[in-house]
Parts: structure tokens; sequence; C-alpha cells
């Protein structure tokens, strides 16, 4: 137990999740709904519209395909005219 009542689930109980939030890239993709992008990421490049933003996530769509981004893979945003 740790001061004041509170209480930690790391390194004593197994792992600990932790989630890292990018809120002006959150932010940018949000504006973003609707418009085409090219997003690079660490795996490569995606293209096509934003359909969703997530503080998580983003989703890309082109034609058939749907992809689902994680934010913390995107190294930058390019909107398309």
């Amino acid at each position: 137990m740790m001061p004041n009542g509170m209480y930690s689930h790391g390194a004593q109980n197994g792992p600990m999740n932790v989630v890292v939030v990018e809120p002006y890239v959150y932010s940018a993709l949000y504006k973003l709904i609707g418009k085409r992008v090219v997003l690079d990421t660490t795996r490569g490049s995606v293209s096509g519209i934003v359909r969703d933003a997530k503080p998580d996530h983003v989703v890309v769509q082109e034609q058939d395909s749907t992809f689902f981004v994680r934010i913390r893979e995107i190294v930058w945003i390019m909107p398309k005219a």
C-alpha cells in the first residue's frame, strides 16, 4: 500500500499498462475527418480518407480497404488536396 491509501498495480502484481496520449496529433487527425491524407508510419505509408479519430488510433479508408492505425506509430501526417 502506498501513502494516502493509493494502490499500485505494478511490479507486485504483474505488468502495468501505460497509455501515452498524443493530444496534438489526435486533435489534428480529428480536424481531418472526411479529408484525404497520407500517414507515414513506422511500418510504411497509408493514404486515404480519415473516417474516424480516437485518442489511440485513426481509421483511414481507401476504396474497399479500411486501416486502423495506432497514433503512436505515426511519424508524420500530410493532408492532400
